[in-house]
């Protein structure tokens, strides 16, 4: 899922002014980043149920808050924020994801926290911790072909898009691309 280009320069400009204590620009940069974010969220809770917008939109409002509350970062362009919205909404489902596998190994009566997004991957818990710690397990061995897989799978970044985020020629970024799948398939084959 290829993030829409709808001007990359407007909103490079308007992330480097948010980044240079410019709060006018946050709040445009709010207006222009919505959608895109929202499509971001939609892309990571693509097994929800039916009519379970809500949840999304949770997702979308907890990152952006993370966002903003991570300070001056020196935003490189549009790619870059949306690799680290990505990385941002990964975090949240993971949390939510070992809370729930904590609460069943004994972690007491179940809390409702209503300032977090509701449980959508109840059934993928597991799954998706074991996911983590591959990928957590890749960076430490290879660290750039773990942010492909961050951006290609979590964020659908193009490989156009990641290569921009890395620095690297999109040939580099489809070599690294096959060979982390491969990796990792074969680390989450001898977990199973």
């Amino acid at each position: 899922m290829p993030i829409a280009h709808a001007g990359p320069s407007e909103t490079t400009q308007l992330l480097r002014a948010w980044a240079n204590g410019d709060a006018g620009a946050l709040g445009r940069l709010a207006t222009r980043v919505y959608p895109e974010l929202r499509r971001l969220a939609g892309h990571y809770m693509r097994n929800r149920q039916p009519g379970e917008t809500v949840q999304t939109t949770a997702l979308v409002h907890e990152a952006y808050l993370r966002l903003v509350d991570l300070g001056h970062v020196d935003w490189k362009d549009r790619a870059h924020f949306f690799a680290c919205s990505a990385q941002i909404m990964r975090r949240i489902l993971l949390d939510g994801a070992r809370r729930r596998l904590a609460a069943r190994r004994g972690g007491g009566s179940p809390r409702v926290n209503l300032d977090e997004p509701p449980d959508v991957l109840s059934s993928r818990a597991k799954e998706m911790i074991a996911l983590d710690d591959a990928l957590t397990a890749l960076a430490e061995v290879q660290p750039r072909k773990a942010r492909i897989v961050e951006m290609r799978f979590f964020a659908g970044l193009s490989v156009e898009e990641t290569a921009a985020v890395l620095g690297v020629s999109p040939d580099t970024v489809m070599r690294d691309w096959k060979l982390a799948k491969l990796w990792l398939r074969a680390e989450l084959g001898a977990k199973c």
